[in-house]
């Protein structure tokens, strides 16, 4: 893996309203750092709203676009039009929104945007839930968590949305973490040097909404890889798998016992987890068997 050397450039700055430890701010910090000021970001009601700050304060230093909860990718698609309408090709036009606003009600304008190719970055903060309005459950949180929605825990299953726009056949879509920050530093360099609908989904842990300390979400997203719940893994094309990062023996216990929200489970529903994550593994280790990106 190639390793690069990041410039502080402070597109982010200090002073903006995350909680302390949330590692999306940690996040945002490398993914705006790399992109730099010649760049637009196109941001829905999500924790990055108050993080920004009310216009004409922000904690970024690139022009923010507060769009609505549905039209982030088409948002950002006409922002790009208009620019290249303009000779302004070479300005990176960023959605960035969390999983409220990409798995559900986002997800119509994205699949459009994928469809058409349109020459977007779309990074989604995943945190598993609408955490800004109060931890109710979204498509992407996981099977038997607890939401304020979901109190005996959800029933069915977290969305596998990186298999959905892998059926777009999009040039690139990927996970990260904060955990595997060489990782993530290369997905987005690379990302930034290609053209069409380009996504990484970002797994980032939920202090609050998690119930875990605030000095452990590095840990959490860890853990979240070495057990196999969310591996680090690259699609391109729709058909070149490449895995990064994957499961290292550890029990799924090790990564659920230590949140908040999966307290109330039994023996019987910590195996079900554990089925569920070997699983997707299997088939994630079979679909890059048979479609290497080496092909």
């Amino acid at each position: 893996m190639k390793h690069y050397e990041i410039a502080e450039e402070k597109v982010f700055l200090p002073g903006h309203g995350a909680c302390p430890g949330c590692a999306m701010a940690l996040a945002l910090r490398y993914v705006l750092n790399i992109f730099g000021r010649n760049s637009v970001a196109v941001i829905p009601p999500s924790c990055m709203g108050p993080m920004m700050g009310a216009q004409p304060y922000s904690s970024m230093l690139i022009p923010i676009f507060h769009n609505s909860f549905e039209s982030s990718a088409s948002s950002a698609a006409g922002i790009k039009r208009a620019l290249r309408a303009r000779d302004r090709d070479d300005v990176n036009v960023l959605a960035l929104a969390g999983d409220g606003g990409t798995y559900d009600i986002g997800l119509q304008a994205l699949s459009s945007v994928a469809e058409h190719n349109e020459d977007i970055v779309y990074i989604c903060m995943d945190n598993e839930g609408y955490m800004n309005t109060g931890t109710q459950k979204s498509s992407s949180t996981p099977r038997h968590a607890y939401t304020t929605s979901t109190p005996g825990g959800k029933e069915s299953r977290k969305k596998n949305l990186v298999e959905i726009m892998a059926a777009h056949h999009v040039p690139y879509v990927a996970t990260a973490n904060i955990g595997y920050l060489d990782d993530f530093v290369t997905k987005i360099h690379k990302i930034k040097d290609m053209k069409g609908t380009r996504m990484i989904i970002v797994l980032i842990p939920c202090i609050d909404g998690w119930g875990f300390p605030g000095d452990a979400a590095a840990t959490m997203s860890r853990l979240a890889v070495q057990t196999g719940v969310f591996p680090l893994y690259e699609v391109e094309d729709g058909t070149k798998y490449t895995i990064n990062h994957g499961p290292e023996g550890l029990p799924v216990e090790t990564y659920i016992s230590r949140q908040r929200r999966y307290r109330h489970l039994t023996a019987e529903q910590v195996s079900e987890i554990q089925k569920e994550v070997d699983e997707n593994w299997a088939k994630l280790e079979g679909m890059a068997n048979l479609f290497s990106a080496t092909m």
